[in-house]
């Protein structure tokens, strides 16, 4: 707990002059614009720690927005408006997410398409600003992560919630992964549940994540035992207890994120996708070539279509890029009729080998493939010769680990009868996209840094970080120095598949039997974990697991 200890004494410190330069709102309900003078407030709430924690929390805020002018950060900064606890429960998360400065930048990558919206919903309900982060509690904003309780989507929804608040749910499509969707639902029911519990936004959210009647239920003991009803005093399941100091910790790691030496990817306050009424069904491969769009790109706008096509009951609406869109609608409206979808394409759909698999994303490769059975003296070469295709392609298209093949067996291999549409789909299978080039910044060097603590703070190798500054590893860094800090993107790159998921341990399962179904380390099983491991493993306890979304999860 070094470096938060370290905040705490630079609070204590700043305080003074904080609460000299920052007044306080008289209507905390509201959301804050940390461009404006607070009203003046009682001796009382002058005096509470709590309130100076808050005024340091906005003016560092307000800080960071200044420095990030016209991003969705400086947007999301002024809508802030949750007090800035000082616990030690949101002391353990801060000091997770500061160890691992590498999550943060991901989280930043993959929260990219979606933050903007996000926003709109979030201050059309006049909702505090740091729950455009809750994504990144509930799935490190994978936009089809799903979780063992058969939750789903950058919200997390299980489906009879989902259905509550309107989220349909069939064989074509589960709007609890459809972006536009869901975030309206998710939004609508978070203020449902602020008002349940008059304006308090912690019980709110843990309601969110254990459900209403835990969360009274755990009220109605306190109130029983005469003991505060708070959110921190409450009797609650062990993730309910991280959940909401999660939030608020990289609440506060974003907030601050100059001082805590924190790179913000510059993410511009401006509309990532327009919302294309597509009028009827559309092939998601067609699609994205008329977006003139990557399909894993196109496909991370539109996750909730559960095959190749969008559902023929609809909706009709897909979510293209703002840069593309005009030109995909004069596309789309060129677009012969038969050819949107084609009738091949839709009686594959109906057999029951295209049958959903939850979050299988090779079901959206299928329109474009058929079935090979492999037949006496065949190997993987002449087969992939004869289909004018490579042994690469059909290793990644079957998943296969090598080139060995058996008589009898079925592969999938590349339609001939969809040359275009292959053409992009299996161009990103044997050619995944590179990282971008990389962006720097400069770092103004603080007393104490060494090249290792910056290189920490920037998730980059101490070499790379020496050679980028023409020093080397051990040099005396001098206060003020500017140094060059290039963004990581190959660890950025590599993490883009990762999903989160939770896991309920079975009845003879024991932490290396875990490490080994889910090929991750035990180190990593017990460090996100650390709250539930507390007592030791056991049946029915609930896990959350980082895994490569390539890999099974069964």
């Amino acid at each position: 707990m070094t470096r938060v200890k370290l905040n705490r004494s630079l609070n204590l410190l700043a305080m003074s002059t904080t609460l000299i330069l920052v007044g306080c709102s008289d209507s905390p309900k509201q959301s804050l614009n940390l461009s404006e003078a607070a009203p003046i407030i009682s001796p009382q709430e002058e005096n509470s720690s709590h309130h100076k924690h808050r005024n340091l929390h906005l003016h560092r805020a307000s800080k960071t927005a200044s420095n990030h002018k016209n991003t969705v950060w400086e947007r999301m900064l002024s809508l802030y408006s949750l007090p800035d606890f000082n616990n030690p429960r949101v002391d353990k998360e801060l000091e997770w997410y500061l160890d691992h400065p590498a999550a943060l930048a991901i989280i930043q990558q993959r929260a990219e398409p979606y933050l903007a919206h996000i926003l709109d919903e979030i201050e059309a309900r006049h909702m505090p600003g740091e729950l455009a982060l809750l994504p990144v509690v509930e799935s490190a904003f994978v936009p089809d992560a799903y979780s063992k309780a058969d939750a789903s989507g950058l919200w997390q929804f299980v489906p009879a919630t989902g259905r509550d608040y309107g989220l349909q749910q069939n064989d074509w499509y589960d709007g609890r992964r459809d972006i536009w969707a869901s975030t309206k639902a998710a939004t609508t029911y978070l203020k449902e549940l602020s008002e349940t519990f008059n304006g308090d936004w912690l019980l709110a959210l843990a309601s969110y994540n254990c459900g209403q009647g835990r969360l009274k239920k755990a009220i109605d003991k306190n109130t029983e035992l005469k003991l505060p009803t708070d959110y921190w005093s409450l009797d609650l399941p062990a993730e309910t207890e991280d959940y909401v100091p999660r939030l608020l910790a990289i609440a506060q790691i974003f907030g601050n994120a100059d001082e805590y030496n924190i790179n913000l990817q510059h993410i511009p306050n401006r509309p990532y996708f327009e919302v294309v009424d597509i009028k009827s069904p559309l092939d998601l491969n067609k699609a994205a070539e008329l977006a003139n769009t990557p399909l894993h790109a196109f496909l991370k706008l539109n996750p909730g279509f559960n095959k190749g096509s969008t559902a023929p009951q609809g909706p009709h609406r897909l979510l293209v890029p703002v840069a593309q869109a005009e030109d995909f609608k004069n596309k789309l409206a060129e677009l012969p009729l038969s050819e949107r979808v084609s009738q091949k394409y839709l009686f594959a759909q109906r057999a029951p080998a295209f049958a959903l698999h939850k979050d299988n994303r090779q079901d959206l490769l299928k329109p474009i493939t058929i079935a090979y059975k492999v037949k006496a003296g065949e190997n993987l070469a002449s087969i992939a010769t004869k289909n004018h295709t490579t042994p690469k392609t059909l290793r990644l298209l079957n998943h296969m680990k090598s080139d060995a093949i058996h008589l009898g067996m079925n592969l999938q291999i590349p339609n001939e009868a969809k040359p275009n549409l292959n053409k992009s789909v299996l161009a990103q299978l044997e050619n995944p996209s590179k990282p971008k080039a990389s962006t720097s910044q400069s770092y103004a060097v603080k007393k104490g840094d060494n090249i290792t603590t910056i290189s920490h703070h920037f998730s980059v190798s101490p070499k790379e970080l020496a050679a980028w500054n023409n020093v080397t590893v051990n040099s005396a860094l001098t206060p003020g120095k500017k140094l060059t800090i290039k963004a990581p993107n190959q660890q950025v790159a590599s993490a883009a598949p990762m999903r989160l998921i939770s896991y309920t341990v079975g009845k003879n399962d024991s932490l290396n039997q875990i490490s080994k179904k889910f090929n991750v380390p035990v180190n990593d099983l017990r460090k996100n974990n650390v709250t539930a491991l507390a007592k030791g493993i056991h049946p029915g306890l609930k896990l959350k697991i980082l895994v490569d979304g390539n890999q099974s999860a069964s």
